[in-house]
């Protein structure tokens, strides 16, 4: 691709005019002036003064578009022109060189003029506005095959303007158009002729659409399910959602959504990317999991309920090993309850237990 410098392009749209006040006067060529991105532009203007100030007394001259503090910002001191702008003056004119043209650039440009004298200026003003515009290629289709390419801008160009015509970055030929056959992916962009700096951005047919789908793991009975479609394209693609075996589609736009995710949902799906270079698809295969979102909330549940459970019982056994190894407690036994065992077995049944009598021993020493 040449790399030669861009030429000047830029188109003058309106009569010249004349601002004058008090004997101070600048003449612009033209009020309107319209560029391509990249190229380089050229305003001018003529100025007079009044008759008693000598051209030594006139200190400063400079184009400008915004103001600071109520003055003037010369567009060599403007960061946004830092090595773009190059001025050309004279005794009675002067000439404005922007390079490298940007979007950015349009606005109004205006000249002014300051004296020795505090204070003392002027500008002409209404100034030039300055339109910078890109080239778009146009995509018109001949017939069911053919399609043809033109290089628009919003600029007002010369009769006849001719264009070089690139395939993926490799100049092919130079015309007003170019014919393409229908659904090529190849890359086709245009220059103006004379302007190489920048060219307009390229169009193509989409590439092979990437699918997704959310989630993007098991998929249930009762889930909501997302298929997403994405396709690198220019113009920008549209989308259409197919299921197979079914003549009509399912859905349009890059997001497909099923609400209710069932067995009768599961199949193959794809998704058609397509603008006015061509079209192109990609499949995606839907199969629900076993069970249904209900089923695993209940095993769920049982889970948690089990897992209590067990802490429960993890809390407990201490409680009850304290409980078992603790000694068994014993009533006592009134003082007066004295009973006499049967020392002979044999006469248990035959012998009844004589009553319990108490000897005075004092009875004996009498």
């Amino acid at each position: 691709m040449s790399s030669s410098a861009g030429g000047l392009v830029v188109f003058l749209l309106s009569v010249q005019v004349i601002q004058s006040q008090d004997g101070w006067r600048v003449k612009y060529l033209k009020t309107d002036v319209c560029a391509v991105k990249g190229s380089r532009v050229e305003i001018s203007c003529d100025f007079t003064h009044p008759p008693g100030i000598h051209p030594s007394d006139i200190k400063d001259r400079f184009w400008f578009t915004k103001e600071k503090d109520g003055e003037p910002v010369d567009l060599r001191t403007d960061s946004e022109y830092s090595g773009r702008v190059k001025y050309d003056c004279y005794s009675e004119s002067c000439y404005l060189t922007i390079t490298d043209v940007r979007e950015s650039d349009s606005a109004e440009y205006k000249f002014t003029l300051m004296t020795n004298k505090p204070g003392e200026k002027y500008t002409g003003s209404p100034g030039v506005t300055l339109s910078v515009t890109g080239f778009q290629v146009q995509v018109r289709r001949s017939d069911s095959t053919w399609l043809e390419l033109t290089c628009h801008s919003s600029c007002v160009l010369p009769d006849d303007p001719e264009y070089d015509w690139y395939k993926n970055e490799e100049y092919i030929e130079t015309g007003s158009s170019l014919p393409v056959s229908s659904g090529s992916t190849d890359r086709y962009s245009c220059y103006l002729r004379g302007s190489y700096d920048h060219s307009s951005p390229a169009v193509y047919g989409p590439q092979r659409p990437s699918v997704s789908v959310s989630p993007s793991a098991e998929m249930l009975e009762g889930d909501s399910v997302t298929l997403t479609c994405s396709a690198d394209a220019n113009p920008a693609a549209n989308y259409t959602w197919y299921k197979e075996h079914e003549d009509s589609p399912r859905a349009s736009g890059q997001i497909f959504t099923i609400t209710d995710f069932t067995a009768e949902h599961s199949g193959n799906y794809y998704c058609e990317a397509q603008n006015e270079m061509g079209r192109s698809n990609s499949t995606l295969r839907l199969i629900p999991s076993a069970g249904k979102r209900g089923s695993t909330w209940s095993t769920t549940a049982i889970i948690v309920i089990s897992v209590l459970l067990l802490i429960i019982i993890i809390l407990a056994v201490p409680y009850i090993k304290r409980r078992r190894m603790s000694p068994e407690r014993t009533e006592p036994r009134p003082e007066n309850d004295i009973q006499i065992p049967l020392t002979n077995a044999g006469h248990q049944e035959d012998e009844k237990m004589a009553p319990a009598r108490f000897i005075d021993f004092d009875e004996d020493r009498e």
